[in-house]
């Protein structure tokens, strides 16, 4: 227990990390030593490499929600250990409303647009049975209910396409309910 932090050192912390003047106070600090400093090129490409991972890392918004994510399907870890990395990403990855709020629209927009795919794909499967056939699958006809009319490939075709549909709405709405 004495090496996980207190509440109140890591809410310090925080609050060191988000100070502006801070962060700016230590990049002058990093540019001064870089310039008085005898570093041979090896070693400022390994510098660089690591400044633009850092720094990859804030801009990325969508890493950092899966970073969340990944952290949330582990269920190897037990509760401190997980709580322990929430708040280490937390240090790491800058979340706001906004960035949460367009994540939820992103996943809102994936649902409806597949959803509606899935309605195009239904009602062009019942247009296909309801409107005429051309000759060439009107002659293929695989069940005779009278002499001139039975079930034809055109309609097990469109049959195909309306389960399809309506496979992809329930796909959907399953996993949107799983969230």
């Amino acid at each position: 227990m004495s090496n996980i932090k207190t509440i109140e050192e890591q809410v310090e912390q925080i609050k060191l990390l988000n100070n502006q003047e801070n962060i700016e106070t230590k990049l002058d600090e990093l540019i001064n030593l870089l310039n008085n400093s005898n570093i041979d090129s090896q070693k400022v490409l390994s510098f660089r490499a690591k400044i633009n991972k850092a720094f990859d890392a804030k801009i990325d918004a969508a890493g950092s929600i899966k970073a969340f994510q990944k952290v949330a399907e582990n269920d190897s870890l037990s509760r401190l250990d997980m709580l322990n990395n929430f708040s280490t990403l937390l240090n790491e990855h800058q979340l706001d409303s906004e960035l949460s709020k367009n994540y939820i629209k992103r996943n809102w927009l994936k649902t409806i647009v597949v959803s509606l795919i899935g309605i195009v794909l239904i009602i062009l499967g019942f247009g296909m049975i309801i409107m005429p056939a051309p000759p060439n699958f009107e002659m293929f006809t695989i069940f005779y209910f009278t002499k001139d009319d039975g079930v034809t490939i055109m309609d097990v075709i469109s049959l195909l396409i309306i389960l399809c549909g309506v496979y992809i709405i329930i796909k959907t709405i399953s996993q949107k309910q799983a969230e």
